[in-house]
């Protein structure tokens, strides 16, 4: 178990500055956490460089971005892109003339799943030739941005990989009764994890989210020693979830989402980074808040640990923009709902037992529950229940806030070199963000 340790102070370390360099190990597709760190490496002068995880063919095959997509991703990233495919994980990869590990479940159903069985020794082979694609193509790509880096430069990796889920029909219906199921419809997320399905998704989480920063750090060793011994300096960071401190009661407390499947591969993640710190490597696992994003909306509840950031702005020094933040978040609601009475709804939801019951670090991450789901996707459902519209929710606006919170956090952070893995809670980004608009 990775060592507990909460950033309290805001960095002021500035190690980057024009002509250096940051290199987004993951492709950017919409507005999430990086764009937080790519918003400061920009305004730092940077140059900008990403990948690509490629595209797939009608038939499965992994394949560059054509011309018109090449573009369209420089466009968006606002930097340039090394175009070899470098998708992570080995759920479609196979030694020739063998099935991928999505063709042998293609024929699970939603009542077979849990009994059916997997050829491990053929799930093996699938991820060892998933694994040499990848790191043979990542070693190509360092190639290529070893000769963009000048002499003297500084560099900034960031990885941004996560998922790893496969794409079989049956999944999303396991996944609405684990994720989003009560009563008659819940399903225990023990179930999954005990089942073949369930280890395979938690061995192709644990390439995809964790392995990869490992693969990333090998594979730019040559570009490490060049730059270090010109004089410059290299850091990597990566995005962590192990439950975040809110405020409960006026106090912070440690809490977190269950049930958080890729808790596993995220607990890996910490323990490559700590592994690279130990042999000199500065890579840091930033262990960010639970925030609504397009990959998170099929957990109903990650959302509920975002309201108490309201009462972490104004307890943390927050004057006119933190209110201003309470009016925006007010006009959401519904006519007669008060910004106030859907917090005390949050409270009770924390202070309830069964909440109290999953607030055990050690234990992370826990098993759902039927209680936890009835009480967690009830609250949820409720509350979104207040707003005027639900496609404009407080949520969507305090998610903003916590990625523009994160991005000076992570990019002075990695720079000050404090640790292999940090907690961002929420008393160091409210202090961030009324730092920034003071």
């Amino acid at each position: 178990m990775t060592e507990y340790k909460a950033l309290r102070h805001i960095p002021q370390a500035n190690l980057f500055r024009q002509g250096d360099v940051f290199v987004l190990f993951g492709e950017l597709f919409g507005r999430g956490y990086v764009n937080g760190l790519i918003d400061e490496a920009r305004a730092a002068g940077m140059t900008i460089l990403g990948i690509t995880v490629g595209r797939r063919n009608d038939d499965g095959t992994l394949r560059a971005l054509t011309p018109e997509e090449h573009a369209e991703a420089e466009a968006k990233l606002g930097g340039r892109i090394i175009n070899v495919p470098l998708m992570a994980g080995f759920d479609m990869d196979a030694p020739p003339g063998e099935q991928n590990p999505t063709e042998m479940l293609s024929g699970i159903t939603l009542k077979s799943w849990q009994d059916d069985k997997l050829d491990w020794t053929k799930i093996e082979a699938c991820r060892t030739a998933g694994v040499q694609r990848f790191t043979q193509s990542a070693q190509e790509v360092m190639a290529e941005i070893d000769k963009l880096i000048p002499d003297g430069a500084n560099v900034f990796f960031a990885h941004t990989m996560a998922g790893g889920i496969p794409k079989i029909k049956a999944f999303l219906a396991i996944a609405n009764r684990i994720y989003k199921g009560r009563g008659d419809r819940f399903m225990s997320s023990r179930a999954l994890l005990d089942s073949d399905l369930g280890k395979l998704i938690l061995m192709n989480f644990d390439e995809v989210s964790a392995n990869t920063l490992k693969y990333l750090i090998d594979a730019s060793a040559g570009i490490r020693a060049r730059v270090e011994a010109k004089g410059g300096q290299v850091r990597y960071t990566a995005y962590g979830y192990h439950g975040t401190e809110i405020l409960i009661g006026d106090e912070y407390v440690w809490q977190t989402y269950t049930n958080y499947t890729q808790g596993y591969a995220k607990m890996r993640l910490e323990s490559i980074a700590e592994a690279a710190w130990a042999q000199g490597v500065t890579a840091t696992v930033f262990n960010c808040p639970e925030i609504r994003t397009n990959s998170s909306d099929i957990f109903v509840g990650v959302e509920l640990s975002l309201f108490p950031l309201l009462l972490a702005l104004k307890k943390e020094g927050g004057g006119a923009w933190a209110q201003e933040q309470w009016d925006i978040c007010q006009n959401l609601l519904g006519e007669g709902v008060s910004l106030q009475s859907i917090l005390d709804k949050l409270e009770t939801y924390l202070q309830t037992a069964t909440s109290a019951s999953f607030r055990n670090f050690d234990a992370w991450p826990m098993d759902n529950t039927p209680e936890l789901a009835d009480l967690m996707i009830g609250t949820s459902d409720e509350i979104t229940s207040l707003h005027k519209d639900k496609k404009a929710l407080i949520t969507d606006h305090l998610s903003a806030l916590v990625l523009e919170g994160t991005g000076p956090l992570m990019f002075h952070g990695a720079a000050e070199k404090i640790a292999p893995v940090l907690w961002l809670n929420h008393d160091i980004i409210a202090r961030q963000l009324n730092a920034l608009h003071q």
